[in-house]
């Protein structure tokens, strides 16, 4: 008899417990929900977060507010909200440095994996390989050729070491064997400044951050580091017609919460983003940029995360980065 009851007692606090969580995704949110980016205001992740920011309003009929906490290659925003209440009110718009920075802050206070709960995957954009202007160069045939005839002499900016145009550039230089002279900035915009003025040569840029001035010819770009030719530029070869079909460099932008958020509201803002990428706005908005608009589920994109982790562990042992 007192086992029965035990039993009857554990299904209603259990049946308690789904009612109440149901209740909290029910009434989800209730207050505002901060978005946190971890790149400067008007950046391609930002822009991205603002659009999400905007559908989820919409769509939740709350309160969703973007804040940049700029630093550590986006460790300080992926730190904040990994410590934040697992309550669903505060979010991540994260990119492609949460799978790839551990491997150069070994001390960051987050694990990509296990500090989140994957919302859905927004979308991506791939590299573009662009060359200065002062460069003498118009195809990319043209500056493999002159860079080895230079070996060492052709300079290339990034974000810094172990970022992700640092890592694309090293697996250039792995797969064509022409060698460069690295050049670090403390972020993109310094990156594109010099490369229009022309202090370095070449760089890898991700479309959606650099097409109007791709388009505009302010710096000239060389091969598409994805499948397929990018609507804004249509002359423009993929590595894989130069013959480098290895060489692939993707940009991407996904929304997280911290570990622990109930899966109701989870659920609630994955179903969410899904339909806001089928939006007109976004598609105005980000494919003209190059960008692939994606909208997975969570479990879609945790098994992406980990691919990813997986594969940089690989490739940052390979190549000895160190920060």
């Amino acid at each position: 008899m007192q086992r029965r009851t035990w039993v009857a007692a554990a299904a209603a606090m259990a049946g308690l417990a789904l009612s109440s969580t149901a209740l909290a995704s029910d009434a989800y949110p209730a207050k505002p929900v901060k978005i946190i980016v971890g790149f400067q205001a008007g950046g391609p992740t930002d822009v991205v977060a603002r659009l999400v920011a905007k559908a989820l309003q919409d769509e939740l009929k709350g309160a969703f507010i973007v804040e940049n906490k700029v630093g550590a290659t986006s460790n300080i925003a992926s730190e904040m909200v990994a410590a934040a209440p697992a309550d669903g009110y505060t979010l991540l718009l994260a990119a492609a440095p949460l799978t790839m920075n551990k491997y150069v802050f070994p001390k960051q206070k987050f694990d990509p994996l296990k500090s989140f709960e994957p919302v859905s995957k927004v979308s991506s954009a791939p590299g573009v390989l662009a060359a200065s202007p002062k460069l003498n160069v118009k195809t990319y045939r043209e500056f493999e050729e002159l860079a080895r005839k230079k070996p060492g002499e052709l300079s290339y900016g990034t974000t810094g070491a172990g970022g992700s145009q640092h890592m694309a550039t090293l697996r250039l230089e792995q797969l064509t064997g022409v060698k460069m002279l690295h050049v670090p900035y403390s972020g993109g915009s310094g990156v594109l400044n010099d490369l229009i003025a022309g202090v370095v040569d070449v760089a890898f840029m991700t479309s959606t951050g650099a097409m109007p001035n791709l388009e505009a010819g302010k710096v000239r770009p060389l091969a598409v580091a994805g499948p397929n030719r990018l609507p804004g530029l249509p002359q423009v070869p993929t590595f894989s017609e130069v013959g480098l079909p290895d060489m692939v460099s993707d940009s991407w932008n996904g929304l997280l919460a911290p570990a622990g958020t109930p899966k109701a509201i989870v659920d609630k803002l994955s179903a969410a983003v899904m339909k806001a990428v089928k939006s007109k706005e976004f598609k105005e908005v980000l494919i003209p940029q190059g960008a692939v608009l994606i909208g997975n589920s969570p479990s879609e994109f945790k098994a992406q995360l980990q691919t990813e982790v997986g594969h940089w562990s690989e490739q940052f042992k390979k190549f000895k980065i160190e920060k």
